[in-house]
């Protein structure tokens, strides 16, 4: 179970920390450019996609759908709510100071991006037949095939 929490630990301190690096990107380098800004931001929710990608990937192949989704929920909800009420903080900026319309915006894009990523890793691992389900399958295929059939006696 210790292992588990810090798994979804270490998933959304990783995708906050992705945060803070684009919030300090933007703020070191390119302060007032809104284009670059921008971009950035999009880069930021390119890598959160991808990193959630290669989770959904890892833990699909390991363990049930039902099992892995949970604690991939809760990591990505975590990082969400570090990365809208905490990340701001650190860069001198109010969480609210854009307005409720870019604070949901905010939270409607990650949300966009990180099931686009679990989607895309989850769908890749199907369509190479690695995940737990497909694996389970194979295996009583094979368990079933190895067993001569017996005869029944009247």
């Amino acid at each position: 179970m210790r292992d588990r929490w810090r798994a979804i630990g270490v998933l959304a301190v990783a995708l906050f920390a992705v945060n803070v690096v684009a919030r300090l990107i933007i703020r070191l380098g390119f302060d007032g450019d809104d284009r670059a800004a921008d971009r950035v931001s999009l880069g930021m929710f390119v890598v959160i996609g991808l990193i959630l990608a290669t989770v959904a990937f890892r833990w699909g192949g390991r363990r049930p759908v039902a099992d892995w989704s949970g604690d991939l929920v809760v990591g990505v909800g975590a990082a969400l709510l570090l990365t809208v009420l905490v990340g701001p903080l650190l860069t001198g900026a109010s969480p609210f100071a854009g307005g409720a319309g870019t604070f949901f915006a905010q939270i409607w894009l990650y949300l966009a991006a990180a099931a686009a990523g679990v989607l895309l890793g989850y769908l890749l691992l199907t369509a190479l037949g690695r995940d737990h389900r497909s694996q389970t399958l194979k295996r009583y295929a094979e368990t079933r095939a190895a067993k001569p059939r017996r005869p029944v006696r009247r």
